[in-house]
């Protein structure tokens, strides 16, 4: 059940996510896929002993930085899903 009615999720595709394939659909942020596939930590300014998340959604915060098709600190939140990308980010 959609949260939301008369948001319709567009053609699925998939994308590439620290080497590990996952479903994403057209229209949608790489963060939204990356929530969507169970990431709840990726991007950001990573500290020891912190764990940093996305926290504005909508660019401002740059917490979301991520490495797509090899270009690093890419806003998640601000870019669009393309098949096969490849996305990448530490996993502490």
């Amino acid at each position: 059940m959609r949260r939301i009615r008369g948001i319709e999720r567009k053609d699925e595709t998939y994308i590439y996510v620290n080497g590990k394939k996952i479903i994403a659909y057209r229209g949608e942020t790489v963060a939204a896929a990356l929530w969507a596939a169970g990431y709840k930590r990726f991007g950001g300014k990573a500290l020891k002993g912190r764990e940093n998340s996305p926290f504005c959604g909508m660019g401002v915060c740059f917490e979301c930085l991520v490495t797509i098709n090899g270009i690093p600190n890419i806003r998640s939140c601000m870019t669009l899903v393309e098949e096969g990308m490849e996305v990448e980010f530490d996993e502490e």
